[in-house]
């Protein structure tokens, strides 16, 4: 393919990682993002979990299991190819603990069964042993009542299990793929800027050129437009003809990004399932604690919610405290990790999802993390990342499909 112009809308790692694989190919990339910077939003500020499916044991069909394990298991390499180095460093040094509360809507008989079917297809993936750790025995362990008890005396929790899941440190990551990005001289950031629509150049041709509409003016031709958005995705979708999914989710989540002064060893620990919290240490120094209910600022429908207003310096420190007495409730040894704070972020973004309802309803379709892919108007492209572990995979899929887009398009499925 001759070199093409190609507009890149969203600078998170769905975008950049698009940008920097086009870009190697000798394309001419424009990555246009409202943020000040490339990863700024939830591509900086999440958990980080290298998704393998456990944590959806709400889906018993197994279809979000078997859509996340092959962009999970190759997750390491694929980043590893566009940042220039390996992420050794970033990774969770230990499994995943995942512990039941009495009020997850899925009873510890029936998540066990679940994590041991994951684990099965997990162990049967041929690239099982290029995940963050080797999973090509993979296992799930039941802890027994000692072992239980050294993590939790809350009586909220009635079972726990070893998960071999793993999580990356999404802003050593974050680092690395700024400069990456820097590095590539095809690749022209237009930061600080808003994009409002897009339109091809001729009105009745979607396999022509199109422009971008920016609050700075209208930028191209461009030969391809791809729109790795999170926050507004849909309402560019609409200024190219294509109509969302009927059902969707726009939430705007919160966490806490803590640096210790001296080693802290609490277990990487996710409290399933439903609207709880988890922990993750990434180097018994640097954690990520989370919980829902709290850190939830926007849940909403709407097609372009409004980002909310930055938490008051009096609310953020009560807010602070609020989710470290939550997680200490359930896990006492979180109390080391506030003892020795250095330093404490409050921080967050937008999460896309095609599913709607709350995390305690077992009904709720956003426990199906299945729906997610690539659609298509002519030279335009919509990606609905669907998780951040997802990201680099699709990425390398949208790429192999534009050098190739004579064929016929097709939903970016497990390889």
């Amino acid at each position: 393919m001759k070199q093409q112009r190609i507009a890149v809308l969203g600078g998170g790692i769905m975008g950049c990682s698009t940008a920097i694989l086009l870009a190697r190919k000798g394309h001419s990339v424009t990555l246009f993002d409202a943020g000040h910077a490339p990863f700024c939003g939830a591509s900086r500020w999440n958990e980080g979990k290298i998704h393998l499916g456990f944590l959806y044991s709400a889906d018993p069909t197994l279809d979000t299991a078997r859509k996340v394990i092959p962009a999970g298991l190759m997750f390491k390499p694929l980043v590893e190819e566009l940042i220039g180095c390996r992420v050794d460093p970033a990774v969770t040094r230990d499994d995943d603990i995942f512990l039941c509360h009495r009020d997850s809507v899925v009873s510890a008989q029936a998540m066990e069964a679940y994590f041991h079917e994951v684990a099965q297809l997990v162990a049967g993936n041929p690239r099982a042993g290029r995940y963050l750790a080797d999973v090509s025995r993979c296992r799930v362990e039941r802890l027994n009542g000692q072992q239980l008890g050294a993590i939790t005396d809350s009586a909220a929790i009635v079972a726990g299990f070893r998960i071999p899941e793993r999580s990356v440190s999404t802003n050593w990551l974050a680092d690395r793929f700024v400069d990456a990005m820097a590095a590539e001289r095809h690749i022209e950031p237009r930061m600080r800027t808003r994009v409002i629509a897009v339109a091809p150049v001729a009105a009745a041709d979607h396999d022509g050129p199109w422009h971008v509409e920016t609050d700075a003016g209208v930028t191209g031709p461009f030969d391809w437009v791809v729109n790795a958005l999170w926050q507004g995705r849909m309402a560019i979708d609409i200024s190219a003809g294509i109509t969302p999914v009927s059902d969707w989710s726009n939430r705007y989540r919160m966490a806490l990004f803590v640096r210790t002064t001296r080693p802290v060893n609490v277990p990487s620990t996710v409290i399933a399932t439903g609207p709880f919290g988890d922990i993750k240490n990434y180097d018994n120094r640097d954690f990520y604690l989370s919980w829902y209910p709290l850190g939830l600022r926007v849940d909403s429908a709407a097609v372009e919610p409004s980002t909310p207003a930055p938490v008051e310096p009096g609310a953020e420190s009560l807010l602070i405290a609020a989710m470290f007495e939550q997680l200490e409730a359930l896990l006492p040894e979180t109390r080391r990790i506030r003892e020795h704070i250095e330093r404490v972020s409050l921080a967050g973004g937008w999460v896309y999802a095609a599913g709607q309802g709350v995390l305690s309803d077992p009904a709720s379709t956003l426990h199906r993390r299945s729906d997610f892919g690539i659609s298509r108007s002519g030279r335009y492209v919509s990606v609905d990342t669907g998780k951040y572990s997802t990201a680099p995979w699709l990425a390398q899929r949208l790429v192999e499909e534009l050098m190739t887009a004579s064929r016929p398009w097709r939903e970016c499925d497990a390889p």
